[in-house]
């Protein structure tokens, strides 16, 4: 068994209704998912499973999401150890980690995309791409920088957002 780490883009399904995790870890388990576990109430999931292909794994999970919950949400998968490479390549380790984001990439980013998002930011933050995932130091508050309209799915691609805090939670969770 391998441990995996499920980030999902939204748990919003409607005007008033989130998804409960406590349902989302029954979710896992009918899967045959061993050990489900969830971090916060913002869509982080960690279970076991027996080794698989990343992408068969998510569309297992998304298609499981969308019988379970009547909504498509993207899920962004990563192994263990994967995550937890993830977590120890942060290049802003010092400052504030609710305030230092990644933007965990179901698809690599590359350079050019790094390269227009540095021009859109504003000079105050710090930009990195490490591994194909975009690393953000908002320094302040994320929600107060005009850069978030930019790190959309129709922009760059299938992945979800998470502050330095989760991504360190996450592989305690883990082990």
């Amino acid at each position: 068994m391998t441990s995996h780490v499920a980030l999902l883009h939204s748990i919003v399904l409607g005007p008033g209704r989130r998804v409960v995790m406590a349902e989302l870890k029954a979710m896992a388990e009918t899967l045959g998912f061993a050990n489900p576990r969830t971090l916060v109430a913002t869509g982080n999931l960690v279970f076991d499973a027996e080794e698989a292909d990343l992408s068969t794994l998510e569309n297992r999970l998304e298609a499981a999401f969308r019988e379970t919950f009547g909504k498509h949400v993207d899920i962004i998968l990563r192994r263990a150890d994967a995550w937890k490479r993830l977590a120890a390549g942060n290049p802003f380790p010092g400052d504030d980690g609710a305030n230092v984001c990644v933007r965990v990439m179901r698809e690599p980013l590359g350079p050019a995309a790094l390269e227009k998002l540095q021009k859109l930011a504003a000079p105050e933050l710090r930009l990195a791409l490490v591994d194909g995932d975009l690393w953000i130091d908002f320094r302040g508050k994320p929600s107060e920088t005009k850069l978030l309209s930019h790190l959309t799915t129709k922009k760059l691609g299938i992945g979800t957002l998470r502050n330095a805090n989760t991504v360190n939670r996450l592989v305690e969770l883990l082990g």
